[in-house]
């Protein structure tokens, strides 16, 4: 549920924040991106066509979509609902080869933010964070400290890292041992 905008467990100290936030909606979609009819029907959903260039993503001024693989994203917003936006897709694809399946329930997402949080997130995962190579707009799956994760670069010291809920507690107390020389 979009409009319930409170935030669960939070880090504070001196370089890195760390908040979960919830409710955030995340919509998992697949199809061809070479298929014009698929471009132009999620176009017309969500106001900005699916990123085509690996680990990025674009934002609209609901949504932002993150590339997942050559046919999968992920449609995320702050403002709107997972069902709905789900339901808004299913219908304007109806007889386009895709798949549109809300994932929002089934994951944690953290924000991550301040001038250390490039060095805690090396701390844990094999990814260069510099940020020449890893930019404002960059998303990547990988793995943080043996967890599954999804991490999307907000802006140049904000970070989202999504996370399966089953493994939300495990990252967390990660993080709270990763940040611990910055309180």
């Amino acid at each position: 549920m979009a409009e319930d905008n409170r935030a669960g467990r939070a880090l504070k100290g001196n370089g890195v924040e760390i908040c979960e936030r919830f409710p955030l909606a995340c919509v998992n979609l697949r199809g061809a991106p070479s298929d014009s009819r698929f471009v132009r029907a999620v176009t017309s959903v969500t106001d900005v066509a699916p990123p085509t260039q690996p680990c990025s993503s674009v934002a609209g001024l609901f949504v932002a979509i993150l590339w997942l693989g050559p046919d999968e994203w992920l449609v995320i917003s702050e403002t709107q609902r997972g069902d709905e936006i789900a339901a808004r897709l299913r219908q304007a694809l109806r007889g386009i080869h895709s798949a549109v399946n809300e994932v929002g329930d089934g994951r944690v997402v953290c924000a991550l933010s301040g001038v250390a949080v490039r060095s805690v997130l090396a701390k844990g995962c094999p990814i260069d964070f510099h940020p020449r190579v890893f930019p404002t707009g960059q998303c990547v799956r990988t793995l943080l400290a043996k967890a599954s994760v999804l991490i999307h670069a907000r802006a140049a010291d904000r970070f989202e890292v999504h996370v399966a809920r089953s493994f939300a507690d495990y990252a967390w107390a990660w993080f709270e041992n990763a940040t611990a020389e910055y309180r």
